[in-house]
């Protein structure tokens, strides 16, 4: 006689569906650090030659759901599902739009979920060929592209990023260098207008950081705004004193550090520049949309580095620039993405 051996069939417990022993709704339960490789401008499917006409970029993905105090976790292995599918899927065109990428998936994930509100955050390093400013090579620079999309009932708002970096000259130890240069010239005999001529076309020494810039912008649910990342980028690299290459010839090298030395600015001279060029280049997003600047400037004579934000309501922030009064209140990003429905 032989002992028989009962067996459980595989799939028919569903764990995650179960009561918790706590019944507590979570805010956000997901994933985070999925890697993907993302096709643009050729299929996804990666056939011989489509590589030839596409680019290629590494990214990283954040899938988030809110979860029900009835429901014990969420089904991890639907993110990813959700995530191959849409990276399958979704048209890219010649060009990396992370935030409707990130937009697509965050209502996957919500309706594969059954969650009242979900959110995909994507961060993408993005490859540029650019010229160098006098010898006129090409140089590859690399840039992050962020991408975050939360989707509720009341639809998909989304949040377009870059990352990009240059180069700041300090104007405070420019000051203190100048106030030098004018004595020493004063004690050689050349008088004040000889001081003045020479101060102007001599580019002064300091220490300059290299600077990391950040930008955000938000776009609400019913919006129809087009933001071109790479409109972006150009204002990041356009707030700091100059432009940095990887790949620069000696005229390069000069001109980059003029170009620096006779725009020097603080880390929140940059802010405050890229803000501006928001406001002025993006006017139709003055009713409801978010931004969010960052600078962060690695010191040289310093062992710390220095950082400023701003960040709020595009009309928070116009309001303030035409009436010159401190607002009371700067928007979050935290509060912008969950700010219950108008």
């Amino acid at each position: 006689m032989t002992d028989s051996i009962q067996t459980i069939a595989p799939g028919t417990r569903d764990a995650q569906a179960a009561a918790p022993s706590t019944p507590l709704s979570l805010s956000r339960v997901g994933v985070t650090g999925i890697e993907k490789i993302i096709r643009v401008g050729g299929p996804q499917n990666g056939r011989p030659g489509d590589s030839e006409s596409a680019s290629l970029y590494h990214a990283e993905l954040e899938c988030l759901v809110d979860l029900p105090p009835e429901q014990a976790g969420v089904h991890m292995s639907r993110f990813e599902e959700v995530v191959n599918e849409a990276i399958d899927t979704v048209v890219l065109g010649e060009t990396l739009r992370a935030e409707s990428l990130a937009a697509h998936i965050a209502e996957q994930v919500r309706e594969r979920q059954g969650g009242l509100r979900a959110e995909v955050s994507i961060a993408a390093r993005y490859p540029q060929t650019v010229s160098t400013p006098v010898s006129g090579l090409p140089t590859q620079e690399i840039y992050t592209l962020y991408g975050t999309a939360v989707s509720s009932e009341r639809g998909t708002r989304t949040l377009t990023g870059v990352e990009a970096q240059g180069m700041t000259a300090c104007p405070c130890a420019q000051g203190l260098v100048e106030d030098g240069a004018r004595e020493r010239l004063a004690e050689q005999g050349f008088d004040a207008d000889e001081i003045d001529r020479i101060v102007d076309v001599v580019p002064l020494a300091t220490h300059n950081q290299r600077g990391i810039g950040t930008l955000h912008i938000g776009s609400p649910e019913d919006s129809s705004a087009d933001i071109d990342a790479r409109q972006l980028l150009r204002i990041v690299e356009s707030s700091m004193s100059s432009e940095i290459y990887e790949l620069m010839k000696r005229d390069d090298e000069r001109a980059v550090v003029e170009k620096a030395h006779a725009n020097p600015r603080f880390v929140e001279d940059c802010v405050r520049e890229m803000i501006r060029q928001v406001a002025e280049q993006f006017p139709e997003l003055r009713d409801r949309a978010f931004v969010h600047a960052r600078q962060e400037n690695l010191e040289t004579i310093h062992r710390h580095n220095v950082v400023a934000e701003r960040y709020g309501l595009l009309n928070e922030i116009t309001t303030e620039l035409s009436s010159g009064e401190h607002s009371r209140h700067h928007t979050t990003m935290r509060e912008w993405l969950e700010a219950p429905a108008a």
